[in-house]
């Protein structure tokens, strides 16, 4: 079903347009007046640092995540870091009520002095209660709850979770108010309603992490007012959603150091160099078609760095299942983490292990050849401060990298095999 409406008849002739008259004056952008608003903290760094410094006065800012991943945990936490006494949150819940919010702020031990809180799904009566609070920031849990009373559509529908954004960008942006839009996904991981919805948005944040993991990746998709590369780590605890401040360590803490199968990268998410254990695992196929499967890793990028693995490094994984996982929940989608992958399956086919003070850092190409990878020097200098003795890089970075931690040994490699045959023999 689309909604449409009824143009106006045009009076006179056909085809005659009456003469428009603008309103707005245009401007050259270098005599616009360059006015720097100052961010406003939620003194929770990890979500800081996704926002680019902090919420802009007059954002609207939309968290979408899965079911129970800790959405309304990580808001209400911030909500309740951004209100001050003279200018409280507003907390407006279509789905929960004020004691059910009540009762979540107790568990969590969030003081709710500088929180205010309704439950109501109109969305002009929140915002008639925004005009008259005047908040710090305005948050509602959910958008797919909110109702517009011109519409005759139910909640939830792509007419009214539209207008009702629409209409929450009006107020934000004179008033300077920044607003925390929550937002249910589809079951392909999609903000439910119209894709139209994340275009008007001024960002867009994912919280993702298995539910029953205790990992949270708050990741930016958009923002027009920072970097979409930053991701933000959290940790479900008892208290709600606790920061981590290293990330490497807390991805490393588990890992079983006489385990075939195992190694150790370096990604790069944003500025943020953080080391993670790649685990892979080869098994006969019991039928005749052998699985690849990836948990944490592109399933394609799987399948391509196999049939490398099996032509120029002379790997039979014919008949072998092969499957993949990075520890912690954490997606890793940049290729620099494939050398670490093919290292870490021919560990498990060999059955020997890779020195567990070693990193591996590089791109696989088709020809079976290592490449490049950015920002080497920040993924070197942060494995060498955790305690990692030597690294394995492709041999191309000696003409690129400015310096080399000198604890650390630094094997250069220019192809899969000579990478594998240095991890594991």
């Amino acid at each position: 079903m689309v909604e449409t409406i009824e143009p106006k008849a045009q009076a006179g002739r056909a085809g005659a347009r009456p003469a428009l008259v603008p309103s707005a004056q245009a401007q050259r952008i270098s005599e616009v007046e360059a006015a720097e608003s100052q961010r406003i903290k939620t003194n929770i760094a990890e979500l800081d640092r996704v926002l680019g410094g902090g919420l802009v006065p007059g954002s609207v800012v939309l968290v979408g995540g899965d079911p129970g991943i800790g959405k309304s945990t990580l808001v209400l936490q911030s909500a309740a870091q951004l209100g001050t006494g003279t200018s409280p949150s507003l907390y407006a819940s279509g789905e929960e009520s004020v004691h059910q919010i009540r009762l979540r702020a107790e568990r969590l031990g969030v003081s709710g002095d500088n929180v205010l809180v309704v439950s109501e799904s109109s969305l002009d009566e929140i915002i008639a209660l925004a005009e008259q609070v005047q908040p710090q920031v305005l948050v509602v849990d959910s958008i797919q709850t909110a109702t517009v009373d011109e519409l005759e559509t139910s909640a939830g529908s792509v007419g009214q979770v539209r207008e009702s954004t629409a209409r929450l960008i009006r107020w934000a942006k004179p008033r300077m108010v920044p607003v925390i839009i929550i937002g249910h996904v589809t079951k392909e991981g999609n903000i439910a309603g119209p894709r139209v919805l994340e275009h008007m948005v001024d960002a867009v944040l994912y919280l993702e992490g298995e539910r029953f993991q205790q990992f949270r990746i708050l990741r930016g998709v958009k923002n027009r007012f920072g970097s979409t590369d930053e991701v933000g780590v959290f940790e479900m605890a008892e208290s709600g959603l606790q920061e981590v401040r290293n990330p490497s360590e807390a991805f490393l803490q588990e890992r079983a150091l006489n385990a075939a199968g195992s190694t150790v990268t370096v990604t790069l998410e944003g500025s943020r160099p953080i080391l993670v254990e790649v685990q892979a695992l080869t098994s006969q196929s019991v039928y005749g078609l052998p699985r690849r499967s990836a948990n944490g890793f592109d399933q394609g990028r799987l399948q391509l760095l196999v049939a490398v693995l099996q032509k120029r490094a002379g790997l039979n994984l014919a008949e072998q299942d092969v499957y993949t996982n990075a520890v912690g929940g954490l997606k890793i989608a940049e290729p620099a983490a494939d050398l670490a992958v093919s290292t870490a399956i021919a560990s498990s086919l060999k059955d020997k292990l890779i020195d567990p003070r070693t990193v591996v850092i590089g791109e696989v190409g088709l020809s079976g050849e290592v490449r490049s990878v950015s920002q080497l020097d920040r993924r070197l200098l942060e494995a060498s401060r955790l305690g990692f003795s030597r690294a394995i890089v492709p041999a191309s970075i000696g003409r690129r990298t400015k310096s080399m931690p000198g604890e650390l040994d630094v094997i250069r490699v220019g192809t899969l095999s000579e990478a594998i045959r240095e991890a594991v023999g």
